[in-house]
């Protein structure tokens, strides 16, 4: 009988190597992000990656931008900015 454990986990291994979810890109410079707080209806520019778990804030946009003026910009146009 051949060791079925040593070729399993090589084959789980490569699975994770080939998942798009360990190549992250790589942080190039600031970026700033459209949040909405759905109980104010009111959209903010924050610097950090928004918390997901976080209630009643949600991301405006999945667009991420490189400068707070670009961001501020957006929110005149964003739908869920200007019910």
């Amino acid at each position: 009988m051949k060791p079925v454990l040593p070729v399993l986990l090589g084959v789980v291994w490569l699975l994770m190597l080939e998942c798009s979810g360990f190549a992250q890109p790589v942080k190039s410079g600031p970026a700033f992000y459209v949040v909405l707080n759905s109980l104010t209806k009111n959209c903010t520019v924050v610097d950090k990656t928004p918390r997901t778990d976080t209630p009643n804030i949600t991301v405006a946009s999945d667009a991420i931008y490189k400068t707070r003026a670009e961001a501020e910009g957006a929110i005149k146009t964003l739908k869920p900015c200007n019910p």
